[in-house]
């Protein structure tokens, strides 16, 4: 429910799958692992893979095709497997996770997306068309599927018209019973469909994942680039494997603190200051919504209030909109279609809309719909549990120092309060032992916002932050000054100063 082609120079400032599985030689052994000096950038290691890469068939060749990626950029399918330890099974079971190759550069880079955005697949294949095709005669990106989504047996468990609820109900209204039930449906559904795989689907195993694909891609420490909630599955690794830990690039922390009200507190005040970058970029490029879109916004959001837009796959409401908005701001790429959509809407044609919404709530016949995932592992993460009356309560502040976000946000957080507290609490990544680690945040981001993502890099022992002054969710790709820094250190290990700041 919850990324444009760049140069490279530029100044800084101080779902069920039918296609037959993939086969792959599991038992690589990785190297010895090498001994390096406190503070030290490891050294780069070709791969000695395990793994069989294969031309992309199937739904995977159908979706890397609509990206439209340079010619000039080979994209193989592979497959890994992980241990799905399950609390009832522990260190046992397996999963199998979907990989993508993206260029043919000896040294790899694993890739992991939030796990409400593109597949990690799709994202490192769009990441890399948006990197210096000179970077590539050193690397590959290897993009996995994280447990639980897109071709790694994805979670599809909230019944249809559950989830319909849970992006149609408008949470200004306050509706916090309604709330609860939707979320209490989807738990108690979710636990009969997925059985032992419920409580498999987090962040802390997900980590383990990256150490399988480590052995698979036979390398002693594992260089990646974290996009997002992405992010803190790569600083998970480093906080479990230390010592195995390569050139890591985190690209947009989630907060790390454990209390769940601070961390969306920020989320909603994030996605102000992303509408703002947004406004203001529309109003330079003279779009459809006019010189003031949030008054536009605001009369779009009434009119569905008293006459939603139905269609067949779900009913356009003001809560529906606002799930779109949030959504289409993480993307910066595609602000000019969310615009589009927005004003559409207005004119009382919802399919704009309805295709921002349609992969979270909707889905396809070879992709699950990415909420059932979203919700299961976000719910296994977070330890917080709150009662209607403080989520109520939470909401009712949240409207006042956020009135386009605050509701929205507080409805995320009830969609996890009845489900049971997990096995397993997600600690504070420290990375106690890892090498240098560089953190990436952005100034308006609506999914990872500045002031957590400053406050993970404060955590990590190591970590570098650089910041850019921009706007959208992630700065790898879209600022030259921060892609320049990151390609740098994941090339030559230039480890830039802590706290160097990126222009807009």
């Amino acid at each position: 429910m919850l990324v444009a082609g760049v140069g490279v120079l530029s100044g800084c400032t101080a779902g069920p799958s039918s296609r037959p599985e993939i086969i792959t030689n599991d038992g690589a052994a990785a190297s010895t692992t090498q001994t390096i000096a406190p503070n030290e950038v490891p050294p780069l290691e070709n791969a000695d893979s395990g793994i069989l890469w294969r031309n992309c068939s199937g739904e995977m060749a159908d979706i890397l095709a609509a990206q439209k990626l340079p010619a000039w950029l080979p994209v193989k399918c592979g497959k890994v497997n992980g241990v799905l330890d399950s609390p009832y099974a522990p260190d046992r079971g397996t999963v199998r996770l979907q990989l993508v190759r993206a260029g043919s550069g000896p040294v790899p880079i694993a890739v992991v997306n939030d796990v409400d955005g593109l597949p990690g697949t799709v994202y490192a294949a769009r990441l890399a068309a948006a990197l210096p095709q000179e970077f590539f005669k050193k690397f590959q990106l290897i993009g996995m599927d994280r447990r639980g989504t897109g071709n790694s047996a994805a979670a599809n468990c909230v019944p249809v018209e559950v989830r319909r609820a849970m992006f149609e109900l408008d949470p200004t209204a306050m509706d916090v019973d309604a709330w609860f039930q939707a979320a209490q449906t989807a738990g108690k559904q979710c636990s009969i469909v997925l059985e032992s795989q419920l409580p498999a689907l987090d962040t802390w195993r997900t980590a383990a994942d990256l150490d399988s694909l480590r052995t698979a891609l036979g390398v002693s420490r594992l260089n990646a680039v974290g996009h997002g909630e992405g992010s803190r599955v790569v600083s998970m690794f480093a906080d479990r494997f230390p010592d195995r830990v390569g050139r890591l690039v985190l690209d947009g922390v989630p907060d790390p603190t454990a209390d769940a009200l601070l961390a969306y507190e920020g989320v909603a005040k994030g996605g102000e200051a992303a509408w703002d970058a947004f406004s203001a970029d529309c109003v330079q490029r003279s779009c459809p919504l006019g010189t003031d879109p949030e008054r536009t916004l605001l009369e779009l959001l009434g009119q569905l209030r008293t006459d939603p837009l139905p269609t067949a796959a779900l009913d356009v409401t003001a809560g529906a909109a606002m799930h779109a908005v949030l959504i289409g701001l993480a993307d910066r790429g595609t602000w000019p279609e969310l615009a589009d959509a927005l004003a559409a809407a207005k004119n009382r044609d919802p399919r704009g809309l309805v295709g921002i919404l349609d992969p979270y709530a909707v889905g396809s016949d070879v992709q699950a719909p990415v909420l059932d995932g979203t919700l299961v592992t976000t719910c296994n993460d977070m330890h917080t549990r709150l009662s209607p009356d403080q989520v109520k309560t939470s909401s009712n502040e949240w409207m006042q120092k956020y009135p386009l976000f605050g509701p929205v946000t507080a409805q995320r957080v009830a969609y996890c309060a009845p489900w049971s507290i997990p096995d397993h609490p997600l600690p504070t990544p420290t990375g106690r032992g890892a090498p240098p680690i560089l953190v990436l945040g952005t100034a308006s981001d609506a999914v990872t916002p500045m002031e957590g993502t400053e406050r993970a890099a404060q955590q990590l022992d190591s970590g570098v932050l650089v910041t850019w002054q921009g706007a959208g969710h992630g700065a790898l790709g879209f600022s030259p000054c921060v892609t320049d820094a990151a390609t740098k250190f994941l090339t030559d290990a230039a480890v830039p100063r802590n706290g160097t700041v990126c222009p807009p």
